[in-house]
């Protein structure tokens, strides 16, 4: 009789076992050549199946591990990781693929969609095409932006990529000067001056060529008017002249929120 349990239990787990082997799904690409694995994951994303093509490029990694083909595997399956909007994990390929390969002669082109990954995860260049500008979203993710497109126009200088990363610079460091004018004029607006001041004094040190400095002077100006230093007042309601001459802001006031700043870029 234990004899008799003991070879039923042990059939038991043999089919259990069996079981669980058979539940494991099987690779579709097992005997798959690197050369259709490639060919697969290019088609992939060439309609748009994100999502399909990376699983694809993990698989042609590993397979062609040590060639180019590898390393352009990595780059695409970034990108296809950005465009499926997964950014994390795009900027974790990225630095993986950095960190693996310092002397890729495709290093500039991975600085390159650092940049363009953190620079607007969902809008995109010419994010005026939304409501929403740049100045207003994640500025930590703006600022390691500007610094891959600063490590790219300084390593290569020559890289295609590198003028648009200088154009996409200049727009990250006016959208962040305007970050500090939404901020001061947040402050003004709640009666907290001397913040008000403080941050438009920052938006004016900072970036002294940005146009949001406009509406930072005139912050100033009635800032000060407000806590009755008008010597000050008239002073940077000198400058705002000089700088200005054509400003709409001492008769206006402040621009509406329906008029974004890129419109006067």
């Amino acid at each position: 009789m234990l004899r008799t349990l003991a070879l039923l239990s042990s059939a038991l787990l043999l089919s259990a076992a069996l079981s669980g082997c058979s539940s494991t799904p099987e690779d579709p690409t097992a005997n798959w050549s690197v050369q259709k694995i490639h060919a697969e994951a290019k088609d992939e994303m060439g309609s748009g199946s994100w999502d399909k093509a990376v699983p694809l490029l993990e698989k042609l990694e590993g397979r062609a591990a040590g060639t180019p083909l590898a390393q352009q595997a990595q780059l695409d399956k970034a990108y296809a990781q950005y465009r499926d909007g997964e950014r994390a994990q795009a900027i974790a390929t990225l630095d993986r693929f950095m960190k693996l390969h310092p002397a890729s002669p495709a290093y500039d082109y991975a600085l390159y969609m650092k940049g363009v990954v953190n620079f607007n995860d969902d809008l995109g260049w010419f994010s005026w095409l939304s409501r929403q500008d740049l100045s207003e979203r994640d500025q930590k993710a703006a600022k390691d932006s500007f610094e891959a497109f600063r490590e790219l126009v300084t390593r290569f200088p020559e890289s295609r990529y590198a003028g648009d990363a200088r154009q996409r610079m200049v727009y990250i460091v006016n959208s962040l000067a305007q970050y500090e004018v939404h901020v001061a004029r947040y402050y003004y607006e709640r009666g907290a001056y001397v913040a008000a001041t403080s941050r438009a004094q920052s938006a004016l040190k900072d970036y002294p060529s940005a146009p949001a400095n406009e509406e930072a002077l005139y912050i100033l100006v009635r800032s000060y008017e407000a806590l009755g230093l008008t010597q000050l007042s008239a002073d940077a309601q000198r400058v705002l002249d000089a700088s200005y001459p054509n400003s709409e802001l001492p008769r206006t006031g402040f621009k509406s929120k329906s008029d974004p700043w890129w419109k006067f870029w």
